[in-house]
């Protein structure tokens, strides 16, 4: 009996929950590889608001380490999913052994080049001369894993894809829960502050990515990783990083505003600032990373059913997509109205900090109930194949809006300014996308399938 793939027949409302909630609770578990780290350090007797803001100035750089694995693999996996949805396994297949080639040499030559530019990479980010020796402590080490990153976070988009929403959290799960356990015994039982938890975050994705590579070469798999497929082809690979540019220059973009961020919050506010900043950091990844999820729930119905050319399924799945992701940070926005103060206070109970990280939360989260619509949106052109557009309107509230707010608001109003600039672009980046979507939503039907046509990749 033939094979169905559910990703065209299946309920899309159910699809959603399927996909999204595995992936909402495994981007939420992922996120506490940064949050632990922070509050492990932030509570350390020997560390404290220098290593908070050690581990802030090196948050860009892992960023970038973030963003190849968002290339590749969510670049691939749409590829993956759109040639499922075509009906042509082989080249899906092709798709996946070629992603996870490029997923081994970015993370080699990310680890080479960190070791090699250490220093003046952290003093680019920001780094005072009394943060400086906290984050170079902390960045060796994580550079040591930077190929485990790339293929746990990269490949887990592919198990996904191939039917697996539940195994992809699992990987996350494993990831993070180890990382909570071995932060407080290297970090309290064995004193090795940075070191250790640097240590325990690239032990947990080491595991994490063998769990991933099993899951391909084992039995449970529905496409396998085969070295045939892992030869790099050249209309492959252009085809692969074509779809995975806009998540990978949000990222890129991302990195740089927190660079400029934290140099600015030096200026203006001091090392408690760049403290202050990286909870608010933290905040914002547990926040946002439960979008993340629904968004990558939602690209394989998408792209399979943009494949398969069932519009009316398209527009479906986005519609709840864009529903649940606005619920979501409503939710979020109302507890930072509430409850600023003893959210700062998990991480650490500096009076300055609490006072500056409290401020911090109600201004950088002011219009945060738009957040989830413009993320969900924006990544809507890409799972359709329709990456320069994804990549303009993902650009726009890291890149467009909010890097020129950074440098122009904190010099008529300092700090305040700083902090405001982050709503400002939220809010002008959602009504730009939200005109873009309208009439791409509107015009589904009339788009071809150029940019992932067969010729492309053979």
């Amino acid at each position: 009996m033939e094979y169905v793939n559910p990703l065209g027949k299946e309920k899309v409302s159910k699809l959603l929950a399927e996909y999204s909630v595995p992936a909402i609770v495994g981007m939420i578990v992922n996120s506490i590889y940064n949050i632990v780290d922070r509050i492990f350090i932030g509570n350390s007797s020997d560390l404290g608001t220098f290593g908070l803001a050690g581990i802030t100035i090196g948050f860009p750089i892992m960023i970038i380490l973030l963003s190849m694995g968002l290339l590749f693999g969510v670049g691939g996996a749409t590829l993956f999913s759109i040639k499922l949805g075509e009906g042509q396994s082989e080249e899906a297949d092709r798709a996946l052994g070629n992603a996870f080639s490029l997923m081994v040499i970015a993370g080699a030559l990310f680890m080479i080049t960190g070791q090699i530019l250490l220093r003046p990479l952290l003093t680019l980010f920001g780094a005072s001369e009394a943060v400086l020796p906290y984050s170079m402590e902390y960045m060796r080490v994580i550079f040591f894993g930077a190929i485990f990153q790339v293929i746990g976070m990269g490949m887990n988009n592919f198990i996904r894809a191939d039917g697996s929403p539940r195994t992809a959290m699992l990987t996350m799960f494993l990831g993070a829960g180890l990382n909570t356990l071995l932060d407080p015994l290297f970090i309290y039982v064995f004193r090795m502050g940075m070191t250790g938890a640097a240590l325990a975050t690239i032990l947990a994705q080491c595991i994490s990515a063998t769990w991933v590579v099993m899951y391909f070469i084992g039995k449970h798999s529905k496409h396998k990783l085969k070295r045939k497929y892992m030869k790099l082809k050249l209309n492959v690979v252009l085809t692969i990083t074509s779809l995975g540019i806009p998540g990978f220059a949000l990222q890129l973009a991302n990195s740089l505003l927190n660079a400029i961020l934290n140099k600015s919050l030096l200026i203006y506010g001091g090392d408690i600032a760049v403290s202050g900043m990286g909870i608010i950091n933290s905040l914002q990844t547990i926040f946002y990373m439960p979008i993340i999820g629904i968004k990558q729930g939602v690209q394989p119905i998408i792209s399979f059913n943009y494949g398969a050319r069932k519009f009316d399924r398209v527009k479906e799945a986005v519609k709840l997509a864009v529903i649940s992701a606005t619920a979501i940070v409503v939710f979020g926005y109302v507890i930072t109205r509430l409850f600023p103060r003893q959210i700062i206070s998990i991480f650490n109970r500096d009076p300055d900090l609490i006072g500056f990280g409290s401020y911090g939360i109600t201004a950088w989260f002011l219009c945060m109930p738009v957040v989830g619509f413009q993320i969900i949106t924006s990544h809507f052109f890409q799972a359709i194949g329709k990456s320069k557009a994804a990549m303009f309107l993902t650009l726009t509230r890291q890149v467009i809006f909010l890097i020129p707010a950074l440098i122009i608001f904190p010099k008529f109003w300092g700090i305040s300014g700083l902090l405001h600039a982050a709503p400002f672009a939220d809010f002008f980046s959602a009504l730009l996308t939200g005109i873009w979507f309208y009439y791409g939503n509107k015009n589904l039907e009339k788009y071809p399938l150029a940019t992932i046509s067969n010729n492309s990749i053979k």
